[in-house]
């Protein structure tokens, strides 16, 4: 029997980083509130919603291995928001001229049908380039960055900007990060490539 894998993401990145397993898999979008709690740090965020995310599939499937996931980015300690609007996206990205942003991607793997969880958070760094303001309305104009957190897509244009990339993974800087997904499959006993068909 096939083990149906639940992927608590209507993300179309996130969707396509799973892809790269070449696991079948369902999706469906978690409907939780993402709002920090009063206190709360951007690890134990990142923890607490990727966990939601993954429980909220009780709501519509059975069976199963869900995965959840959630991102903040982190610049100087504080938690970035989405522009929403090139004033603010130029803004954010003067500030990150020649300087660092730090992604924290939670990861939780959710089993339905034993109601056990495990969560992991996997840490990603992007050196920026010393930017010119030029350069930076460029970026904006070309690609919009107004709905992502950073002011920046990694996955298109935004690549450009970066001196350096730091991490174990570069898919978790897309949101999903695939080696510590693998291993936490290989906790439940599933070989990836032994499934490959």
């Amino acid at each position: 029997m096939k083990i149906p894998f639940i992927l608590a993401s209507s993300s179309v990145f996130r969707q396509s980083i799973f892809k790269k397993l070449n696991l079948p898999f369902e999706s469906f979008s978690p409907d939780i509130d993402e709002s920090p709690l009063k206190n709360e740090t951007a690890e134990q965020l990142v923890i607490r919603l990727s966990e939601c995310k993954a429980r909220s599939a009780l709501k519509h499937f059975n069976s199963g291995l869900v995965i959840g996931s959630d991102q903040v980015a982190l610049h100087n300690g504080q938690i970035l928001g989405k522009p929403h609007n090139k004033k603010n996206a130029i803004k954010q990205l003067s500030t990150f001229s020649s300087d660092k942003v730090t992604f924290l991607t939670g990861l939780c793997l959710f089993d339905i049908k034993n109601n056990k969880s495990k969560t992991i958070v996997e840490p990603f760094s992007v050196y920026f380039k010393t930017l010119t303001l030029s350069q930076i309305e460029a970026y904006c104009d070309a690609e919009k960055p107004y709905q992502c957190a950073g002011s920046f897509k990694s996955e298109g244009l935004g690549i450009c900007l970066f001196d350096k990339l730091e991490g174990d993974d570069p898919n978790s800087l897309i949101g999903l990060p695939l080696i510590r997904l693998n291993e936490l499959l290989a906790e439940h006993g599933i070989d990836v490539l032994a499934l490959q068909e």
